[in-house]
């Protein structure tokens, strides 16, 4: 009975921490293509621990029962099992460790407290414009919102440095998400209804019931704080959750590229693992653009699945925009924040003398990011 105790309380710890490791960054768990397992674990974590519990309470009190100092080897097991519960269950679960917002407050242009210079996720539904400043979305992961009578899911993984929006309507019917953990250094999302999981980059459903539907990206762009109300003056703006102002970083460092944090830190050599590169996929291709490439030549004309492409980055150093250039044969150099083309001039916003030019979806990413979801991607 002995044995059989131990047995339960090692098999307890065991389930409980492999459950946690698949899911969280802990060393080489996210190395390894084990998204089924981690599912699976977490899909009969109940039969599992009634199993286990039983057998822990079956041997409990024939094993307290023994004589001298090994009986004291019983509660000892218990704290154990139950300290174990505790740290992979609350301190180390996902949704945990980085809360929703408590409420999402989002102020006019002229009460806004965010500072100018910092990196936005905007957007723009029916007319009404919205920007999520990456500092909060960023720890959040995800926040819910309406916009323009829509109902949008804002999404953004630091470790991948993949900010994304889709809607969270499937079916005619709202779903709920919550942070589970990750896969490839990537955010995980599982619905309420399901149960299935859902891979922030790519907005598809990688295991559960689910599996092999994706939701409905809803465009975006990665700017400055400035040159989004530059292109949008009355863009509402989310400002920071009072209650969780102590989460939010401090400083600047990961918007710039100079936090060397292991996780979310930024490689300065091109094409290495965390270097920043910016993702395009048009008519079922994809590509990445250097960034470092980038902002040395500030424009890139290219041709991306048949379709004539221009990528750019503006004088902040920090906006990129990508558009569908007329034809192949107009070459789009850049002025200032201006597009030249022998037609004419375009602004930021892609509108000029000659029409305007069709947006593009773009994506600053990690490059291990990039290369890992889009496997079968080019670089330029």
């Amino acid at each position: 009975m002995k044995r059989l105790f131990l047995l339960a309380v090692l098999g307890l710890v065991v389930f409980e921490f492999a459950k946690v490791y698949f899911v969280m960054p802990l060393p080489y768990s996210q190395r390894v293509r084990s998204i089924d397992v981690a599912f699976a674990l977490h899909t009969w974590r109940w039969p599992v621990r009634a199993l286990l519990g039983a057998t822990l309470l079956f041997a409990f009190l024939p094993s307290w029962r023994v004589q001298g100092w090994r009986r004291w080897i019983t509660p000892l097991g218990l704290l154990i099992v139950g300290a174990t519960a505790y740290v992979t269950n609350v301190v180390m679960a996902a949704d945990h460790v980085f809360r929703l917002p408590s409420r999402v407050t989002i102020a006019a242009p002229g009460v806004n407290a965010v500072a100018q210079n910092r990196l936005v996720v905007g957007i723009e539904v029916n007319g009404v414009a919205r920007a999520y400043p990456i500092e909060f979305v960023g720890y959040h992961h995800q926040v819910r919102d309406t916009v323009g009578g829509e109902n949008v899911l804002v999404t953004f993984c630091t470790v991948c440095r993949t900010g994304r929006v889709f809607s969270p309507v499937m079916n005619g019917r709202e779903e709920q998400f919550r942070l589970v953990g990750m896969d490839h250094f990537n955010a995980m999302l599982e619905d309420r209804s399901s149960g299935s999981w859902w891979r922030q980059a790519t907005g598809e459903a990688i295991a559960g019931a689910r599996k092999g539907e994706t939701l409905r990206e809803i465009p975006s762009r990665q700017v400055t704080l400035a040159q989004w109300l530059e292109l949008h003056p009355n863009s509402g703006i989310m400002q920071a959750d009072s209650t969780m102002r102590e989460r939010y970083p401090k400083n600047f460092d990961y918007e710039t590229g100079m936090s060397r944090s292991a996780l979310t830190g930024t490689d300065t050599v091109s094409w290495s693992e965390k270097a920043w590169v910016i993702g395009l996929t048009v008519n079922g291709q994809s590509k990445a653009y250097d960034w470092n490439r980038l902002r040395r030549e500030r424009v890139i004309n290219d041709v991306l699945g048949g379709t004539p492409v221009v990528v750019l980055i503006a004088l902040d150093n920090a906006s990129y925009f990508a558009f569908e250039r007329p034809d192949s044969a107009t070459r789009f150099t850049l002025r200032g924040d201006s597009l030249i083309a022998p037609t004419g001039a375009y602004g930021l916003s892609g509108r000029g003398a000659a029409g305007l030019l069709a947006p593009l979806q773009a994506s600053q990413e990690f490059w291990h990011s990039w290369r890992t979801f889009q496997p079968g991607t080019g670089r330029y």
